[in-house]
């Protein structure tokens, strides 16, 4: 089995913040030279997450206020307590998720019509990464 690992960097302007990704990851996968096997894409910090769902921006602003209503933003967390102010941004990276698993099928991502890959920033303004980890058969050297 083959293992091919890259990172995407993200440094976001705005504190939450929702980018489709599928385009990058694909272009890892196609370089790692796996032509059937599967990707892992995680989100390595813990208040930014990685989802699959469809590209529609309605559906985006329904996720953004969805997730305000479960995790508003100012509330007195006790995580506050801390020093920290971002507990909002845990909860909703938990709610959302912090990695998915994707199929590779003949060298490319095997996605249903509509999905795509999401990386989901909820405390934003400074530099994260995720990792993008493929396994699988083929493209040995």
């Amino acid at each position: 089995m083959k293992t091919f690992t890259e990172y995407l960097w993200f440094h976001t302007t705005e504190r939450q913040k929702f980018i489709r990704i599928t385009d990058e990851v694909a272009a890892i996968v196609a370089r790692s030279g796996v032509q059937d096997g599967v990707v892992l894409v995680s989100a390595m910090h813990i208040t930014s997450g990685v989802y699959v769902n469809d590209w529609e921006d309605g559906l985006i602003h329904d996720f953004q206020v969805w997730l305000e209503k479960l995790a508003p933003a100012g509330l007195p967390y006790r995580h506050h307590q801390t020093g920290e102010d971002n507990a909002d941004a845990h909860l909703k990276r938990t709610l959302m998720g912090h990695q998915v698993m994707v199929p590779i099928t003949e060298g490319a991502l095997d996605l249903g019509p509509w999905e795509q890959v999401f990386y989901a920033e909820f405390d934003g303004k400074r530099k994260k990464r995720v990792v993008v980890k493929v396994l699988g058969r083929g493209g040995e050297a």
